[in-house]
This record gives C-alpha cells, structure tokens and sequence, in this order.
C-alpha cells in the first residue's frame, strides 16, 4: 500500500514536470504563424493605414510603422500600406485586398525588396500612380521609401481618410459631448455667423484676383489663335477647297468667336476652363485643315504641347524630367521634340507671378483652370505629379477654391468612400496587370511572377 501511494504519487510528480515543461517551451517557442490572409490584411486596414505581416516585421519597425500610420491619419487621406514577406502569393492581391477592404483609395504594397501600388481613378489616376511608384523605385530602404512615396502620394491625391481610423468605438459620441457642443455653439453663434460673412467676402476677393490672372493669360491665348486664323491663307472658294476644308474653316473660326464670348462672360476661376477646351479644340481643327490642304493623313487627335498649348497639338510623347522632380512623359510639338533631342531646353510658356515670371506648373493653383481645359480628361495628373500646381490641385480645398474637374483631380473626392467591390479592376489589376509601375523590375508589369 505504501509503496502504490509513492507510485502513484512520483507519476503525479512526473505529469505535473511534464506539464510545466510543456508550459515552459510553449511559452519560450515562437509564436505560430500569422494568419496574412487577405480578409485579415484587409480588417487591419480598415482599421489602420498601415499594416506589417509579422513575417515582415524586419523590414519595418514598430515605431517607423506608427510614425508612419501618424503621417497618413494627420493627412486625412485614404493611403493604405502593407508591409508583406516577399514569397506572399502575389496572383490578383491587390484586386483582392481592394474588394476586401472596400474602401476607395491608394494602395501601396511592400513585397521583400520589391514595391508597387494601385489607386481608384477617384482618387489617383492610373499615370499619376506610375510616376510616383517609378520615382520610389530603387530605394532598399523600406523605411525611406514608405515614407517618400507616401509624402509625395498625399501632395497629389484626393480624398479623405475613412471614418474608421482612430475612432475604436466605432465613431459614437456620448450625450455629454452633444450637450457641450450644443452650449457651445449657441454662445458662438453670433460671432460664428461674423466670421463666416468676412470669409465669404475675402473668397469672393481671392476668386477675383485669380481670375484676373487668368483673364490676363487666356487673352494672349487668343489672341495668339487669331493670329494663326489670319496667317492661315485660305479662303473657302479658292480651288481645290472642298467642304471637308471649308468645315475646319468654319470649326475654328466659330472657336475663336467662341473662346471671346465665353471668356468674356467668365466670373469665377472655373469658367476658364471650358476657354482653353474650345481653343484646343480650334487649334486641332487647323491641324486637320492643314493636313487637307497639303493632301497628308489626318492627324490623330492629341493633347496640346505640354510645354506650351499654343504650339498646338502635340505629335509625340517625350521624357522630360523637371527641376527637382520625377522623370515623366509629356506631350511635345515637333519643335520641343527636335530640342529635347539635341539636348536643349523646351520653349516654356511663363506667367506672372508674386515671384516674377515663372513656368505655369510652377505658378499657383490659379492656373489649374487655364491647364485643366488644355489637358483634362485623367491626363493632367499624370503631367503635373511632383509640380506645385500638382500638388496644390491634388486636394479638396483647390476644388472649392477654383472648381473641380481638371481630369482624375476634381469630380467629388470619392477616397474614403465604402464602396465594397463596386470599382473598376482596371484600376487595380494583379501583379502582371500593368498598372503602377514594375513589381520587381524588369519593363512592364511582371517582374517575374
């Protein structure tokens, strides 16, 4: 009996040294592997602009990851960072993540070494999107090229930040905080409703100016386009004129005739912009005359030169690298084309400024109305990612100060929306779809997956 009570306690002492020994591996032993499903990835995101797979927490500090979430949450814009390991399946991951957060927005990818990202048109034109991924290119650093990319996405994007960030209860407000607000806004009511007049009348102010800038630089403009109308040399019944000719004719006259009353009826910044369509517009029906007249092709309709609209319109497109800024392909005339070539400076259309004259990207979002009309439609972005203007037409306040609609950069700002998967793939595409830049190196979008 004696001895069964010491066997049976010593295999109670043996289980209890083997419980505690369990205990003790469990607890020095790595942690299991992370669940890096998309879904989680995306619960995280919708949560925080910046997530970092445990797998690849070497690449990205806890702190670096929080000063970057920081940047991204104070911008108040919707930039979605995942730091992933480099062998996460890479087959249709971002139109995966994009329908599983379901938010519109910006989303950049750390894969290992490599770097790409995907944005909604809403909110970051395809082209825009490539220049600024091609920019960060090449940068080891994770830290540092999070941060560059993410410092120049936020100066040339729009949208907001959604409503999930920073608000962990879910965004309720408790009947103290209305009560307060409530107080308060009743004692400043008067002097609310004071400070709103003035700042309506110093607007109005600030739209005048502008648009007297403006007024000053479309004026030239046409004049410039009737100048062209009279070194024309063409009359509608001189010989071998047909009506194909005599209807660019009448196209680009009506457009000057057109650009004048319109300009002439502006009264705020924004209505410059249906001006220089209609002018870019009369400049391409000359183009078409010409081609008619010396029995050459047609042209294909294309953007005006960048470097100067009333050059007319482009007939290629040409590297070109601005001070200071990315590399980016810009539309040219013949004549900057051939200067390009021969290594000399574009003729570049300068305007005033408070700093003397300077190149139009270079001078203040008063001109975004003036370069919006000449290149509009989702090419503008692209154009101007890294330039002052660029960066000043990239938020929400430039479309409340001189209107929106300057391609992919106005139309409501729809980043931050909830939007599920009602989205065009197209802006998003997989890891072969060519959509911002070069996952991996290599030409087009491939980078060997």
């Amino acid at each position: 009996m004696k001895v069964a009570l010491s066997t049976r306690g010593l295999a109670g002492l043996l289980l209890a040294l083997a419980l505690a020994a369990l205990t003790l591996l469990s607890a020095g032993a790595p942690p299991a592997a992370a669940d890096t499903s998309v879904s989680t990835i995306a619960a995280a995101l919708r949560e925080s602009p910046v997530y970092v797979d445990p797998a690849a927490s070497a690449q990205l500090s806890q702190a670096d990851a929080h000063a970057l979430q920081k940047k991204i949450e104070d911008a108040g814009k919707p930039v979605f960072v995942a730091v992933l390991p480099a062998g996460y399946p890479t087959e249709n991951l971002f139109t995966d993540l994009r329908t599983a957060t379901g938010v519109t927005g910006l989303y950049a990818i750390r894969l290992g070494d490599r770097f790409d990202a995907r944005a909604d048109s809403s909110v970051l034109p395809t082209a825009a999107v490539r220049n600024l991924v091609t920019s960060v290119q090449g940068e080891s650093d994770t830290t540092a090229q999070l941060n560059d990319f993410t410092d120049r996405a936020l100066a040339n994007m729009g949208g907001s930040a959604p409503t999930g960030w920073g608000s962990p209860d879910g965004g309720g407000v408790s009947t103290a905080g209305l009560v307060t607000a409530g107080v308060v806004v009743a004692v400043g009511g008067a002097g609310a409703y004071t400070l709103v007049r003035r700042n309506r009348r110093r607007h109005a102010q600030e739209q005048q100016v502008a648009l007297e800038r403006l007024r000053v630089v479309v004026d030239e403009d046409i004049t410039a386009f009737g100048e062209e109308l009279d070194r024309l040399d063409f009359h509608p019944a001189e010989p071998g004129a047909d009506d194909a000719m005599r209807g660019d004719y009448e196209h680009a006259l009506d457009a000057y005739e057109k650009a004048k009353s319109s300009m002439a009826d502006a009264t705020r910044p924004e209505d410059v912009r249906p001006v220089t369509e209609i002018l870019e517009d009369g400049r391409f029906a000359l183009a078409r005359l010409a081609a008619r007249r010396a029995g050459e092709p047609l042209p294909e309709r294309r953007p005006p030169c960048f470097f100067d609209p009333r050059h007319g319109p482009s007939v290629a497109d040409a590297a070109w690298t601005p001070p200071g800024g990315a590399a980016r392909r810009v539309p040219v005339c013949a004549a900057d084309r051939t200067r390009l070539e021969d290594g000399r400076d574009p003729v570049v259309r300068e305007v005033d400024t408070d700093y003397g004259r300077r190149p139009y990207w270079e001078a203040g979002p008063a001109y975004g109305p003036w370069a919006g009309g000449y290149f509009g439609g989702g090419l503008l972005p692209g154009l101007l990612v890294g330039t002052m203007l660029g960066g000043l037409m990239a938020t929400p306040s430039y479309a409340s100060d001189y209107g929106s609609g300057y391609g992919d950069f106005g139309g409501g700002y729809e980043g931050g929306d909830v939007s599920g998967a009602d989205f065009d793939p197209g802006s998003f595409g997989d890891f072969g779809g060519g959509g911002g830049g070069d996952f991996g190196g290599g030409g087009d979008f491939g980078g060997g997956f």
